[in-house]
This record gives structure tokens, C-alpha cells and sequence, in this order.
């Protein structure tokens, strides 16, 4: 059984969060992180910053792995190619969306046969694959026809602001609670939003039961900033925080050696450094005294 250590960390920029947290399990291998909280704050217009080389090394490392890219993995939380082609119109993302959802399940029909994290979020009374109402789920019983993402919007915009109202849920234990073998999907349980008025700004929280860091947790964070982003434009905020807990923290499926993992691992160490160095040197706070 792989030990484990709890892991806490903010940073400013996603491909730092991510390389950091990679290095410190590439140390030893095998380990796991539990519980797991990255909380990430580089925002410029709603936009997460990275680094270009870190990003292309995983996806060159995930390619010849065979697993699915970072833009990928991110699409299944927010799409973000088709709210711009909706000319960020929401209700024209959700209508298309939800028309083109048995495609999307196709496209990779093994790992989205039980559902994709947005169609959750926007259609939860929908089967991804066919289109039709669950039938544990009543008619109108969900509000806005089982979209939580406009339920939230809407209350917003209707000028409630009772904190903690804010939640969206992915779980659902009708479908997910099957017994045998262990499902892939939802890794993803539960989002949080934390809404200031005073302050304009939007803060996102995210809670896994587990997540792949070499295979899912680029591209879910990547995901994630994204929505928390279309939320705060929808709701005329700004968007400041994106936090993500994880009971694991797991390396699964990463290869052992190969040429591409070893460039990969010199860049997030790279990457790392170049952050703690750059955050040693920064002024100092200097109070009159």
C-alpha cells in the first residue's frame, strides 16, 4: 500500500501548482497525496496563467501514453471552443451543448459512457447518452430542467446573496452508487462557489474523492478556471480563486521511464525553481513603523 502525505499549496500560476505537486510525488514514487488542496490565483481577465513548455511536456508525455490531452480533459468540465462559438451567448452553449451530447459521449464512448462533468452541470436529469430523461428523475422536479449552472445565474441575478446558497452537484448516487467494479466517473463530486458583492469577485471551490494528477489534473484544473471564469462573467464578477480538494491524490498510470517523462520531469523542476527563486527575490513588504 503507497503512503501518503497531506498536501497544501497556493500558487499563482496553474503549470506551477500542477509541477510542484508532480515533483513532490515523482520523489518517490508510488506515493499518494491525501488529502490534497491546490488553491490557484493567477487570473489576468478571467484567463489562468501557464507555462507554454510545461504544458507542451505533458501533453507530449501524455500523448505517447495514450491518454486523452490536457484540452481534452478540460472540455469535459467547460467547453470552451463552443461558448465561443455561441458568441458567448449561455443560452445558446447550453442548447448546443445538450443537441450535440450522444457525439460527445461517442467521441470516447468507453470514458464517457456514464456522463460528462458539464452535462452533469447543465442537463443532470438527462442520460448523456441518449438524450432522454432519467426515469428516476420526476418531471420539472429539477429547476431549469436540471441546469444548475442557470438555477445559479439566475438567483444571482434576482439579487440573492446568502452565501453558501451557491452549490452545484455532479454525484448522483441513483447512477453512481452501482456496486462491482470501481467506475471512473465522477472523480468530481461537488462544486462550491463563494460570491463577495462588496468585492465583485467570484471564488470556485472543487471536491474530488480522487484524481489522477498525471493523467486528469492539468486539464480538470484547466477546465475548472475556465468555468469559473464563464460563471463570472455571467454573474458580472470577477473571478480571483480556484481551489481543488482531493481525498486522493493519485499517480496512476504514469509510465515508469521514457524519454518524453524525463523531459517532463526536468521542466517541472525547472518550472519549480525558477517560481521559488523568483518569489525569494520578490520585495519584501515594508511597514512604517
Amino acid at each position: 500500500m503507497s503512503k501518503s502525505m497531506y498536501y497544501s499549496q497556493e500558487e499563482t500560476n496553474l503549470s506551477v501548482a500542477w509541477a510542484r505537486a508532480f515533483s513532490v510525488v515523482s520523489a518517490k514514487y508510488g506515493r499518494e497525496l491525501s488529502p490534497f488542496m491546490v488553491s490557484i490565483t493567477g487570473f489576468h481577465s478571467g484567463i489562468v496563467f501557464e507555462e507554454k513548455d510545461l504544458r507542451y511536456a505533458l501533453d507530449t508525455s501524455l500523448e505517447e501514453s495514450g491518454h486523452q490531452s490536457i484540452e481534452t480533459v478540460a472540455n469535459t468540465i467547460f467547453p470552451e471552443s463552443l461558448w465561443r462559438r455561441s458568441g458567448c451567448d449561455r443560452t445558446k452553449l447550453f442548447e448546443q451543448y445538450i443537441e450535440n451530447l450522444s457525439d460527445y459521449v461517442a467521441m470516447a464512448p468507453e470514458k464517457n459512457r456514464c456522463g460528462l462533468y458539464f452535462a452533469r452541470l447543465i442537463a443532470f436529469d438527462l442520460d448523456p447518452t441518449t438524450g432522454d430523461r432519467l426515469p428516476h428523475m420526476p418531471v420539472n422536479l429539477a429547476p431549469n430542467k436540471g441546469n444548475q449552472l442557470e438555477f445559479i445565474i439566475r438567483k444571482w441575478q434576482d439579487g440573492l446573496r446568502r452565501r453558501g446558497m451557491f452549490q452545484a452537484c455532479v454525484f448522483d448516487p441513483i447512477r453512481d452508487h452501482t456496486g462491482g467494479a470501481q467506475q471512473p466517473f465522477p472523480c468530481l463530486q461537488h462544486l462550491s462557489l463563494v460570491l463577495d458583492e462588496s468585492s465583485g469577485t467570484l471564488c470556485l471551490n472543487a471536491f474530488y474523492a480522487t484524481q489522477q494528477l498525471f493523467v486528469k489534473a492539468y486539464g480538470n484544473w484547466l477546465g475548472l478556471a475556465r468555468l469559473g471564469a464563464f460563471l463570472a462573467h455571467e454573474m458580472g464578477l470577477r473571478f480571483e480563486r480556484l481551489t481543488c480538494f482531493a481525498g486522493i491524490e493519485k499517480m496512476d498510470q504514469r509510465p515508469r521511464s521514457g524519454t518524453q517523462l524525463r523531459r517532463l520531469k526536468d521542466v517541472a523542476c525547472s518550472i519549480v525553481d525558477v517560481a521559488d527563486t523568483e518569489e525569494a527575490t520578490s520585495p519584501a513588504e515594508v511597514t512604517e513603523g
